[in-house]
């Protein structure tokens, strides 16, 4: 299957909403079967090159299509730190899709065991401390390329204070492929 169509998925299921249309067709999951398969994907919006969106799954709980659909929708318009998409933004833009990979707990010792096997650039990173909980995927690297930044910012978005990583979080490690 060529990955394309799960962007054109994405932009469809975007384009439908805000015109009442109904262009995106579900049957042609009956073309490509890897639709049905039940994975987690994150869809990323970003408008003159700065974040407009994003919205995603960090576990495999419905199919492929189904998931992209359901967050690309919600990365337009759900997606609390943006007002909705409209029609002239959607013009402009630019839709990534990231499959992930299952999360897989990764046990450390230490914040300097931590640094040695968190792999800057590849792992994206689920952080939970005390009920609180959020996620960078790995291309937040790109951004945020030093490992003390990166978490800092990553026990924030938790809601947490930038030193969390002193309190041992839970830490769990996923890769993804990303779609341009």
């Amino acid at each position: 299957m060529d990955k394309k169509i799960l962007l054109e998925i994405a932009k469809k299921a975007i384009s439908d909403t805000l015109t009442g249309n109904k262009s995106l067709e579900p049957d042609i999951q009956e073309h490509f079967i890897e639709l049905k398969e039940k994975r987690a994907t994150f869809v990323t919006l970003n408008l003159y090159g700065q974040l407009r969106g994003c919205i995603g799954s960090l576990t495999p709980y419905r199919s492929l299509f189904d998931d992209i659909v359901s967050n690309a929708k919600a990365a337009a318009f759900d997606d609390p730190r943006f007002m909705p998409l409209n029609s002239d933004e959607f013009k402009h833009i630019e839709i990534e899709i990231s499959l992930l990979t299952l999360p897989q707990e990764l046990y450390y010792q230490d914040i300097n065991d931590l640094k040695n096997k968190i792999r800057v650039g590849i792992d994206g990173v689920i952080l939970t401390l005390g009920g609180r909980r959020a996620t960078f995927l790995p291309s937040v690297w790109e951004q945020l390329s030093d490992f003390d930044l990166f978490f800092v910012h990553l026990c924030q978005k938790a809601g947490l204070d930038g030193n969390c990583l002193n309190h041992h979080p839970k830490i769990e490690i996923y890769q993804a492929e990303k779609i341009k």
